[in-house]
């Protein structure tokens, strides 16, 4: 943002194969990065050299510019700052009391949020004429489907923050549309017709896009949908992510998970919650259908992805920092530090899959495992013993 705006876990792991006893990356259980001058399986043409992984972690608090005024702040990850994030874009935004992101709305992007600290109030319209104005506390989320036009305020007596995520990571450049915006663009003489309301009514109308402003927290009764066949909906947008998601537990931690199946109106994403407790790690994995976009909340650790043909890249982050996984790509967290590390994690699908590592080794036949890695039968069969998900 400018200155102006611009079963779901699997249940084996691999925590006691010697290789990774040993070694601190999956590196050591693939082979030598293959060098330009390596031919191909047919022995007809060199191998093309492969570029190193992209940097995937990016301090969104602190490398984003932002936008700061009166009203709160926000700091953003799209594609301009976080070349990666092809797929999902995201903001931190903080309102003090009162203040509100104002009317507006994405022609190319969904909204996901995650309530951070403090209370926020939404208002939404969809294209049939249904309103919702739902209130909001920490562990909620909402969504708004591409296109529908909402405003937010921070309703409490005390500063919110939340976590914004959308399902494009060029939304805030090319696909936020906000009505003061548009308005300060037209001529008073047509917003006079539109409105019925003299054209010196605009005189005093912000002359360029507001974003953020300061106000009172409306006390009025909360309007009825323009059609008025439709009932009030007060909840299709909203989801209590802390307090209803799907729970699993694990030895080193838990998920909850919120999907279409249990908050239906969000079509397009997969979101997660994620704790991993000091010196567990969340097992060797991929998802063969999804990006993955992490914002870590709390705590530090090691993200480690694999990119094929020996590609491997580690790199830390902790409080306030995102990572973007590309889809299919293996990849594990280490907890480094001495608290919970907390995330929370979006996929860019309706429905999650995964498939971890070590469900994949123990769905081979044992001798062909061992032969793979040099193990014995007995070593190749204690891997189903071990714990899963997170360890």
């Amino acid at each position: 943002m400018d200155t102006t705006r611009r079963g779901f876990i699997s249940r084996a792991s691999l925590s006691t194969l010697g290789l990774v006893a040993a070694a601190t990356s999956i590196g050591a259980l693939v082979p030598e990065k293959t060098s330009a001058a390596e031919t191909s399986p047919d022995n007809k043409k060199p191998l093309a050299a492969q570029e190193e992984l992209e940097d995937f972690v990016y301090d969104i608090e602190n490398g984003s510019k932002g936008w700061t005024g009166a009203g709160g702040n926000a700091k953003e990850a799209t594609v301009e700052e976080f070349p990666i994030s092809q797929s999902i874009a995201g903001v931190v935004m903080r309102l003090n009391p009162g203040s509100f992101r104002e009317l507006h709305w994405h022609s190319i992007a969904a909204e996901w949020a995650y309530v951070l600290e403090g209370k926020v109030r939404t208002t939404v319209i969809t294209p049939d004429g249904t309103t919702s104005t739902d209130d909001f506390n920490v562990g909620d989320i909402w969504y708004f489907p591409k296109g529908h036009g909402h405003a937010l305020q921070c309703i409490g007596d005390k500063p919110c923050r939340f976590l914004l995520g959308f399902d494009s990571g060029h939304f805030s450049e090319f696909g936020t549309f906000s009505l003061t915006d548009w308005i300060s663009h037209i001529d008073p003489k047509i917003m006079a017709q539109n409105t019925n309301l003299p054209a010196s009514t605009f005189a005093s109308f912000p002359k360029k896009e507001l974003y953020i402003g300061t106000g009172k927290i409306a006390l009025d009764t909360r309007p009825k949908n323009i059609n008025p066949a439709i009932p009030i909906s007060s909840s299709s947008h909203k989801f209590r992510m802390e307090e209803d998601g799907v729970y699993q537990e694990f030895k080193g931690g838990y998920t909850k998970i919120v999907s279409p199946k249990e908050f239906p109106i969000q079509k397009t994403l997969t979101a997660l919650r994620m704790n991993i407790e000091p010196g567990a790690i969340r097992e060797l994995h991929w998802h063969p259908n999804a990006d993955e976009w992490q914002y870590v909340m709390s705590g530090k650790g090691n993200l480690s992805i694999f990119g094929s043909h020996g590609r491997v890249k580690t790199m830390p982050y902790s409080k306030g920092m995102v990572s973007f996984i590309k889809q299919g790509y293996g990849h594990y967290i280490e907890n480094t530090g001495t608290e919970t590390l907390k995330l929370i994690i979006l996929f860019n699908s309706p429905e999650y899959q995964e498939i971890s590592l070590n469900e994949w080794l123990n769905s081979n036949p044992t001798q062909l495992v061992a032969d793979h890695f040099g193990l014995t039968l007995n070593q190749t069969d204690s891997l189903a013993e071990h714990g899963a998900g997170i360890y």
